[in-house]
């Protein structure tokens, strides 16, 4: 058994005792090599106690209006307080917008003002007070903004008996029709430009952004990240996928603009990158940047892709190379979010992110780039997370199902099977699955055998040995 964890105060300051959860790797029953899920990892400064990392995840669930607008609550201690003592290695705030404007509701969380900083320290120091590394998704919205909590549009119907699957925020619901931005703007650019049974869709349509306003947003982003370092945040994590606006800029299909920030690929890449650039000018060297993205957008088959191009595995890739020499040391891959036409992998395989994210680090190690990769979506079982960061585990995924591996490998462009020895990612990312069971860093390291230090007021009730 792992040795119970000292006692201590945690982060300086805090005025209760709190017991520092150390997850430590222990060794198993069985004298078997401790899987490098639970092995440490160093990124910069900071050093992860596992390579399980709890994803953000929207909780809307902060003030719409007066003074503590945008500031996290005390349900965020209690949420993600929670996978941090129970064995997370890293866990995120969700995405906080670096503008009023940039959120995706008038309920979730920002960062443009220092009276947030207080609110957003609480929940950081009590991460950290567990063991775990405290992070922030630092993001924009764009044209996705201002629309009301999904159990708000999820309780009403359209005119067709259809559940809603968003709402527009107006002014009395706290939300700001009139301020919604994106690369281009009108009624057409609005994101579901399908209306649901001819009704009023969810979103608002967006306005173009001058020139003028990009650089006043990346000084913006530049300055939530300095925010963040003052709340005692260990990791920033820059959002560019699913849709939101960095993604927006980075789409060929959402981003016909015809100034230096659209057409072609270093115009349309130019945001995010003067982004990375600003926000590394004032954050600690030690400080980790991760970045967030969505790898393929799944349009390549669609008439908008075929006429247009789109965002695709090949695009990332590229972008990968450029972004490892800028500062970003993990890339968080992802896939999807930014059309209503998207079109999903062809194959039936829970693990089809994590074949883009494998291939990714496999183009980026050939030209010699360090770049740290995390693998998201569908991760939900203690072998597969194991087998997605261990040498050879990507020869035990492939073992199950040839053909699907086949197609899988066709689908992110890889003709042969790849490098077995070579783990298909660094770290995982896991969200859903931890609103399921807070406790599944636990669970896992019991499943795959590995004796872990559990919380000292849990210990009554820890899993039995297997």
């Amino acid at each position: 058994m792992a040795p119970a964890p000292e006692l201590n105060i945690g982060v300086t300051g805090l005025e209760y005792f709190t017991p520092q959860h150390i997850i430590s790797p222990g060794t198993p029953a069985d004298s078997k090599p401790v899987p490098k899920l639970f092995q440490p990892l160093t990124i910069r400064g900071t050093t992860l106690r596992n390579r399980i990392l709890v994803a953000p995840m929207c909780q809307y669930s902060t003030a719409s209006h007066g003074p503590a607008t945008g500031a996290l609550t005390d349900y965020h201690i209690a949420t993600l307080g929670h996978y941090a003592l129970k064995g997370a290695g890293l866990v995120m705030v969700e995405a906080t917008g670096v503008q009023p404007n940039g959120r995706i509701s008038p309920n979730c969380p920002g960062l443009w003002s220092d009276a947030q900083i207080p609110a957003l320290r609480r929940v950081s120091d009590f991460i950290k007070s567990q063991g775990a590394l405290s992070a922030i998704q630092l993001a924009h919205a764009g044209r996705k903004a201002s629309t009301c909590a999904p159990w708000i549009a999820g309780a009403q119907r359209t005119s067709g008996g259809k559940r809603k699957v968003s709402v527009r925020a107006s002014e009395a619901a706290g939300g700001w029709p009139e301020d919604v931005v994106g690369p281009m703007g009108g009624e057409e650019w609005t994101w579901d430009e399908k209306k649901l049974d001819d009704e009023a869709g969810g979103y608002w349509a967006p306005r173009a952004l001058s020139e003028k306003e990009i650089e006043e947003l990346v000084r913006d982003w530049a300055s939530a990240a300095e925010r963040s370092v003052k709340a005692g945040v260990d990791v920033i994590e820059i959002h560019g996928a699913h849709g939101y606006l960095i993604h927006q800029f980075l789409s060929p299909i959402t981003n016909r603009r015809t100034d230096r920030y659209g057409g072609s690929f270093e115009n349309r890449t130019r945001l995010l990158l003067e982004i990375i650039q600003a926000i590394r000018a004032v954050i600690p060297e030690s400080m980790p940047l991760y970045l967030r993205i969505s790898s393929t957008e799944w349009m390549e088959e669609t008439d908008l892709g075929q006429k247009y191009g789109s965002w695709d595995v090949e695009s990332s890739i590229r972008l990968a190379k450029i972004v490892a020499g800028l500062g970003i040391d993990l890339l968080d891959v992802s896939s999807g979010g930014n059309h209503p036409q998207q079109k999903l992998n062809p194959f039936d395989a829970k693990d089809y992110q994590t074949r883009i994210a494998s291939r990714i680090r496999e183009e980026v190690k050939k030209e010699g780039g360090k770049l740290f990769i995390g693998a998201v979506g569908l991760i939900t079982e203690a072998e597969q997370a194991r087998d997605i960061v261990e040498e050879g585990g990507a020869v035990a995924q492939q073992a199950g199902d040839a053909e699907i591996a086949k197609e899988a490998r066709a689908a992110v462009g890889m003709t042969e099977p790849r490098n077995g020895d070579e783990p298909q990612a660094d770290v995982v990312l896991v969200a859903r699955q931890f609103m399921r069971e807070p406790e599944w860093v636990l669970k896992v390291a019991w499943q795959l055998g590995v004796d872990v230090a559990w919380p000292n007021q849990f210990l009554r009730v820890r899993f039995p040995k297997l």
